[in-house]
């Protein structure tokens, strides 16, 4: 006879029993239940998983797609940043160089300015471009007054002997006005014209004691006489320029030794000469306030760049 365990449970509805195998297959049906819930459930939650998983993966991959778009921006950034650090350091440079040589043309300007003496209370303002062109323009005026008006030396390394005024004359023991400077000098020695011009006369002057004489007509009413010269070389209608060879030094017609007699006159008037030979560039105002039988403010509207010119 088969033995059975019979389980009674007792509550207030009243009593009821049970065997063992009903309990068994109650609980056995009850643990397939579970397992195929929890199957479903684990399936439920590992697909869910994996999608998670993918979704982490791509958005790895982004991440690592961005970062690595952002480490070659990063390292663009760099090499144009190194670019503009060269580049900024070069016109830095540049701009230094600039600088330096503003302030040498600057100092060149000035003392252009200083040497011709135009502008000194105007031009320090202006632009190097327009004082440049300033400077310019007065040198050239300057020049061409220079190239017009006789000065410098008509004859090269010789002292002066007799000057400009009253003196005994050594021919005739007497009393003279001497209306030029004489510049003792070997015969042969050369002449040249002291401005531009043309020859008024080139020969031998018998009255006046000139000896072989030449006589230059230049700008402004300014004539220049060479005489006592030994030879000629230029011809009466001739135009020379300043500095041109125009004769040889002598001891021609009245003359006591050899010598060139030099004169320069103003309208028929002798003026003294060596204001004449010492003017020039260097000290070009000068010449205006030391001969005063000359009407220079007729020149003033021909400087109109220049504060001190002729007055």
């Amino acid at each position: 006879m088969r033995q059975k365990i019979i389980i009674t449970l007792t509550t207030v509805r009243g009593s009821r029993q049970y065997t063992l195998n009903q309990v068994a297959g109650y609980l056995v049906a009850l643990f397939l239940v579970l397992s195929a819930l929890s199957f479903f459930i684990s399936n439920l939650l590992l697909v869910k998983t994996h999608d998670n998983l993918l979704g982490l993966e791509q958005e790895k991959e982004l991440l690592e797609e961005q970062f690595t778009e952002a480490l070659g921006t990063q390292q663009l950034y760099l090499e144009n940043l190194a670019e503009l650090g060269t580049r900024y350091s070069e016109v830095f440079y540049e701009r230094s160089q600039l600088e330096e040589q503003k302030i040498r043309i600057d100092a060149d300007l000035s003392e252009i300015e200083s040497f011709l003496g135009v502008l000194s209370d105007i031009s320090t303002e202006a632009p190097p471009i327009d004082r440049t062109a300033l400077l310019k323009a007065a040198t050239v005026q300057r020049l061409f007054l220079l190239h017009s008006v006789p000065n410098g030396l008509p004859i090269k390394g010789s002292r002066i002997g007799s000057g400009f005024g009253t003196r005994v004359n050594p021919v005739t023991g007497r009393r003279a006005p001497h209306n030029g400077l004489d510049f003792p000098a070997p015969r042969g020695t050369p002449v040249y014209a002291t401005a531009d011009g043309i020859v008024e006369r080139a020969g031998f002057d018998q009255g006046s004691g000139f000896g072989n004489l030449i006589i230059l007509q230049h700008n402004f009413g300014f004539k220049t006489y060479f005489a006592h010269l030994q030879k000629i070389e230029v011809k009466a209608s001739q135009y020379v320029h300043k500095g041109q060879l125009i004769g040889y030094s002598g001891n021609t017609g009245r003359s006591s030794g050899p010598h060139l007699h030099y004169e320069v006159r103003h309208l028929y008037t002798p003026l003294d000469p060596k204001p004449f030979v010492d003017w020039g560039l260097s000290n070009f105002e000068t010449l205006f306030s030391s001969i005063e039988d000359v009407p220079w403010e007729s020149l003033t509207a021909m400087y109109p760049l220049n504060q001190g010119g002729p007055q």
